[in-house]
């Protein structure tokens, strides 16, 4: 039998989990709204609330699986990548406990842990599969063969997913973060309202930059177009008026528009793999549109479609305990000499 302690500490968001032999027994989280006033993550405050948090959260995901500190095989932690502030806290966190412990560490990528967020539940995919990993940071396409074998097939060369659904957000004046609002707006719009362009990128590879600057123009021009044109530049009241009139559909418009780029390409890549075995994983996959018509097209291709519970879309201790899991069995250890990284490559 094995416990893992798992760690979370990559952003904002500090997490601790309880894995007794692959099975999630506990997943706490505490959020940070610390950040809500300055419209995005704000590092320094991101570290010194992990700080805080730590001590209790670790505290609560043992009460949770009722299990103590000496029942604990290994201790888990992110790694990389991630805010360099937040990852030192969570990893300095576990190398203590691990010396005082003597027990073995677990470290831990966290894009690897979002793809294997989908082998918590019971109804697991089989390998291959492929998993859309879509967050505020990262936008990838990965062929999973085994637990710990990963190839990235595709991913954005420029903006991240979850970016251009926060920046839209800010640019139609709702409040961060705003991502999770523009799902809620669209779920009463029309999303055929507004036709924003979808990029040529060749290959698997995904870019968001020139998606956002179209929502930037169009906006600045109260809808009349989606270039930037001088006389067309609305003022700062028929902007405001033209967004609270029609936000549903604005929200609705923008929304499908990111959900057929990431989709469009998972198909893709899922018919030059022949892959069948479809997964979606990272914040954004929390998205209901995109849950949605995943789903859908998971159907009409007669593929198999599996989704995290929501908990496990987020940032989470969760995931970082599944993928430790298999490491253990892998015997994949690491010294007190590791050290956290803002940017790793798988």
């Amino acid at each position: 039998m094995s416990v893992i302690l798992a760690i979370e500490s990559s952003c904002d968001e500090t997490s601790a989990a309880i894995c007794r032999d692959g099975k999630i027994i506990s997943n706490h989280i505490a959020n940070q709204t610390v950040h809500e006033k300055y419209g995005g993550v704000v590092p320094e405050l991101a570290s010194r609330a992990h700080l805080q948090n730590i001590v209790p959260v670790v505290d609560a995901a043992l009460k949770t699986a009722q299990t103590d500190l000496s029942e604990i095989d290994a201790i888990a932690f992110t790694q990389a990548p991630g805010l360099i502030g937040s990852l030192l806290v969570g990893t300095q966190f576990a190398k203590s406990l691990s010396l005082a412990l003597n027990k073995p560490l677990i470290a831990v990528h966290h894009m690897q842990a979002h793809v294997l967020a989908n082998l918590i539940p019971d109804d697991k995919p089989a390998f291959p599969f492929l998993c859309l990993t879509v967050s505020g940071g990262h936008t990838q396409i990965v062929l999973c063969q085994s637990p710990l074998q990963m190839k990235v097939l595709g991913e954005t060369i420029d903006d991240a997913a979850g970016e251009a659904f926060d920046k839209s957000a800010k640019l139609l004046g709702l409040p961060y973060p705003g991502g999770p609002l523009i799902d809620k707006y669209a779920a009463s719009g029309n999303p055929n309202k507004y036709q924003f362009p979808e990029p040529q990128i060749p290959g698997l590879n995904f870019s968001f930059s020139g998606l956002k600057t179209s929502i930037l123009y169009f906006l600045q021009n109260a809808g009349k177009s989606l270039a930037y044109k001088e006389e067309f530049i609305a003022s700062e009241e028929e902007k405001k008026k033209f967004i609270a009139e029609n936000l549903d559909d604005i929200c609705a418009s923008i929304q499908w528009r990111i959900i057929s780029i990431l989709l469009n390409k998972l198909k893709k890549a899922a018919k030059e793999t022949g892959v069948s075995n479809l997964c979606i994983a990272g914040g954004v996959s929390a998205n209901s549109g995109l849950r949605k018509a995943f789903a859908e097209m998971g159907i009409a291709n007669n593929w198999k479609t599996f989704i995290p519970a929501f908990q496990y879309c987020t940032d989470n201790a969760g995931m970082i305990a599944i993928t430790a899991y298999y490491k253990l069995l892998a015997g994949e250890f690491v010294d007190l000499n590791i050290s956290p990284t803002a940017r790793a490559e798988w």
